[in-house]
């Protein structure tokens, strides 16, 4: 079995960072929700190293979230994080007071000894960046532990038993504020843990498709193929794994980019020779999203009629038992609440959530374990071109959502011209890849503008670029000047009925990356 460590999650806005670090040591991980693990649960996942997320809750307060006691008796390493480090102290017999001085943003910590979490990396008398976010502390520590590292505000900013290999931090060393947080959690998993970091993504191919080939056997497999990166890796995949037994579907929803529905089928029907049933339902999406304001509602009319053709789709292949859907690691962790009930939803995802009943098709999901980042590597371990396998991500919803208001044809075609002439653009800038996800909104409102001699009266659209590892958090990117004023002028010239181009300057947070 592959070396593993078990990230325990309270939480945490940013514990999705903690398995993206520990991944990129090359060391397998998976993140639980406390409640969600029992003995049991914890000694069958048989983790060669433990770590505890932060999380919002206060380990002074009765009835929040503990660590199962079970994880500091198997004679594991453990590491704790803000809040896992306070539970950690608490529950190993240490005191964790509120109401001291609060630390959020950018800290200095002082290294006080040497510690294997530190090795090669800081030593005594350093004095090192770090993120905190914190109002508790550790007021006392448990029998055994030894203060390695403090700050202006947190004397136990970081604590130690290498007897137990037992570590506390009380900063985030997952965020990338933290320089040397990577660093810190690859000692963990690799010189503390044990782990050989031989996670490859060559071994992971190789075990997906005999887990394909176990789980499916002789039967027929039908993949909703979408053109986006997730569902073409999960395509091929299957393709490689089980041949002809894989029926790929595309429904083209007409809310595709410019040429984007032709390249999906001259790929997988003609380059890949995957079967494949291309039906084309933009007649009944754009019927039934007529007049459709609210962006949640377009989302959910949006999902539903995809469930609705795609099974139809499906009847026709006939004797298909299995679905295939590019789940990704991200999905299945929000999935969960970690506190046992409703997540915030912020908006709603047409591919998440499975199929209805009455489909009775046992689900086939190859990439429920990796992130976004991890399935390009993934795609390019399966020989796919570059230009699909680096495309920036692109919504279930499609353009739906990037024209507020009502969707109709016309605005359709207009916002896909725009797109086209600023992808271009990046293109030929050579930053296509520096950048995260680009694309266009078109605007509902209309401005005035002068075009020779004549006053018009036309639509507006505004430009997005971010950069980002996994779209939880983003920032805008900071294209010249020059570059933006080129975009522009090519917009207005060559896209009739656009006569002003913004560009959004917005980070995620406080916006989200789409508009809608």
């Amino acid at each position: 079995m592959t070396d593993r460590i078990l990230i325990v999650d309270f939480g945490s806005q940013v514990t999705q960072l903690i398995a993206r670090r520990v991944r990129e040591a090359g060391v397998y991980c998976e993140i639980h929700p406390f409640n969600a693990l029992d003995d049991a649960k914890l000694k069958a996942f048989d983790p060669k190293g433990i770590i505890l997320s932060g999380g919002p809750a206060s380990v002074t307060e009765i009835g929040t979230p503990r660590v199962p006691q079970i994880a500091f008796t198997q004679d594991v390493p453990v590491l704790g994080i803000c809040y896992g480090e306070q539970a950690m102290a608490a529950q190993l017999g240490g005191a964790v007071e509120s109401g001291h001085h609060r630390e959020f943003g950018r800290a200095e910590i002082e290294v006080k000894e040497p510690s294997a979490l530190f090795d090669g990396v800081w030593k005594p008398g350093d004095r090192k960046p770090v993120w905190m976010s914190h109002g508790d502390r550790v007021t006392k520590l448990p029998p055994g532990f030894r203060v390695v590292a403090t700050s202006e505000n947190a004397p136990f900013a970081a604590v130690a038993d290498e007897a137990r290999r037992f570590y506390g931090v009380q900063f985030h060393p997952e965020v990338m504020h933290t320089p040397d947080g990577a660093k810190l959690l690859r000692n963990f998993a690799l010189n503390i843990a044990g782990c050989s970091g031989d996670w490859t993504m060559g071994a992971f191919k190789q075990r997906a498709i005999a887990e394909i080939r176990r789980q499916v056997g002789k039967g027929r497999v039908i993949c909703g193929l979408s053109g986006g990166v997730d569902s073409s890796v999960v395509a091929v995949l299957l393709h490689e794994a089980i041949g002809d037994q894989l029926q790929c579907v595309f429904v083209d929803h007409g809310l595709l980019r410019l040429g984007e529905a032709e390249q999906v089928v001259r790929m997988f029907r003609d380059h890949y020779n995957i079967p494949l049933i291309h039906r084309d339902a933009s007649d009944l999406f754009l019927k039934e999203l007529a007049g459709v304001i609210d962006p949640e509602q377009k989302r959910k009319t949006i999902g539903r009629l995809f469930i609705d053709v795609f099974e139809e789709e499906a009847k026709k292949v006939g004797d298909a038992a299995f679905l295939a859907q590019g789940t990704l690691y991200p999905d299945v962790i929000e999935s969960v609440s970690f506190t046992g009930g409703p997540s915030v939803t912020i908006k709603s995802h047409h591919n998440v959530g499975g199929l209805p009943a009455r489909m009775s098709l046992k689900l086939v999901e190859p990439l429920r374990e990796l992130f976004k980042d991890e399935v390009r590597v993934l795609g390019r371990e399966l020989g796919m071109p570059a230009d699909m396998v680096n495309r920036h991500p692109f919504p279930g919803p499609g353009l739906a959502i990037r024209i507020p208001g009502d969707i109709t044809r016309e605005k359709l075609d207009l916002l896909r011209q725009i797109d086209a002439v600023y992808l271009d653009e990046i293109r030929k800038s050579g930053l296509y890849d520096e950048v995260w996800q680009a694309f266009a909104v078109l605007l509902p409102v209309r401005t005035v503008g002068v075009m020779g001699d004549g006053r018009t009266y036309d639509q507006a659209c505004a430009l997005r670029a971010v950069t980002s590892t996994d779209g939880m958090t983003a920032d805008y990117y900071p294209f010249p000047h020059e570059f933006l004023g080129r975009v522009a002028t090519r917009i207005i010239n060559e896209v009739r009925g656009i006569n002003r181009v913004t560009y959004d300057i917005t980070s995620k947070p406080p916006g989200t990356i789409e508009w809608e």
